[in-house]
């Protein structure tokens, strides 16, 4: 995610702090010193909101560490102003994986509270929490945000854990498409709740009612793009009119190619066999840095993801949708034979739409 910065790595799992971050501590910090003016409750108010964010990190190892157990590995981990982000490879195959994967970040949270409330009962902290959760005790507001972050995942709708719980419990008895729709549509009705209390208690509502919305509908919709591409192979989709660039080519051609084209990303050809991809993102920062004086081995990526010709769509496309490329190379054995967009895909699935509805017509007329 551009504007992110590493923090460190953990089990092979990069994690990410976004810049906006920064923004939720500069407020979390005003917010402490217009409410208590003193230097030492700024301190207090950033100390728990990093701690806090410390907790949110831990919830995502949780569903990391296992998706691991299932052969599925992340990417990253992201921190931002609403949360975190474990960027999964892939979803689990069966519900049983997927129930499991989902409630590890929820159960992480309320290790944490027990944890916690074991520590403050043993030091004598257990105070009354402020509504406002700035006046009280650090760890027993820790405590007890700890104990909402789990029950607050566990909601049945996405993007929530409680979503994917929900939906992972339905595949076990009925098709899962048909349990995503389900699991969607409740999810957009507790967003419409949450919409209306938002009018009359708290605005904040309203944020969270506009993100569980859009995070169903495009969970719905992710799903069933994936089914219809169920049992195709890439091969059918793939784009088989490409350009290559040799590694020894001045980036003055590939702004050529560029320009009087479509591809935005070309595959690194040396001796017959692919060795780097050269994307556009890399191309316009070495143009900006040094201009079209240097050649194509010194701006491409060595390290790149290919895809065979005989995989299928449904398991292409998560790994194209994470890929920091916008095309991914296609091959049969050595050879590249291919390019794979999420463009192109959108295209063979209209085309396959349009030929479904025809066929249903045709039906429809030879019946009657």
């Amino acid at each position: 995610m551009r504007w992110s910065w590493k923090l460190g790595e953990y089990a092979g799992i990069a994690v990410y702090v976004h810049a906006t971050f920064l923004l939720l501590v500069a407020w979390i910090a005003l917010l402490h010193w217009l409410q208590l003016g003193t230097l030492q409750a700024v301190v207090n108010g950033v100390a728990f909101i990093l701690l806090l964010f410390g907790c949110v990190l831990l919830h995502e190892f949780g569903h990391a560490l296992a998706a691991k157990r299932y052969g599925i590995r992340t990417r990253d981990i992201t921190l931002l102003p609403i949360g975190g982000v474990a960027r999964l490879e892939r979803m689990p195959d069966k519900p049983v994986q997927e129930l499991w994967v989902a409630l590890a970040g929820p159960a992480v949270n309320v290790l944490v509270f027990v944890a916690l409330y074991f520590f403050v009962q043993a030091k004598s902290m257990l105070l009354p929490i402020e509504p406002d959760m700035v006046q009280g005790s650090l760890w027993t507001r820790l405590m007890t945000v700890n104990l909402f972050l789990a029950a607050f995942n566990l909601l049945p709708a996405f993007p929530m854990d409680g979503g994917r719980v929900l939906r992972a419990l339905l595949a076990m008895r009925m098709d899962y498409v048909q349990a995503t729709n389900i699991a969607a549509s409740l999810g957009q009705g507790i967003a419409f709740l949450f919409g209306f209390l938002g009018l009359f208690l708290n605005p904040f509502l309203l944020f969270i009612a506009f993100f569980v919305w859009i995070g169903a509908a495009q969970e719905a919709s992710m799903v069933q793009i994936k089914s219809a591409l169920g049992g195709i192979p890439v091969q059918r989709a793939m784009l088989t009119d490409f350009r290559t660039v040799s590694p020894d080519d001045p980036l003055e051609r590939v702004v050529e190619l560029i320009l009087s084209g479509w591809q935005q990303d070309f595959p690194v050809i040396e001796g017959g066999r692919i060795t780097g991809v050269l994307t556009r993102n890399d191309l316009l920062n070495a143009l900006a840095q040094q201009g079209t004086g240097r050649f194509v081995r010194e701006v491409m990526q060595r390290q790149f993801e290919v895809v065979d010709a005989a995989e299928m769509l449904e398991n292409v496309l998560p790994r194209l949708q994470a890929c920091a490329c916008h095309s991914m190379p296609v091959v049969r054995g050595d050879e590249l034979v291919g390019l794979l967009t999420m463009d192109n895909i959108g295209e063979f699935m209209l085309i396959q739409s349009a030929l479904d509805t025809a066929s249903r017509k045709a039906s429809r007329r030879g019946i009657m």
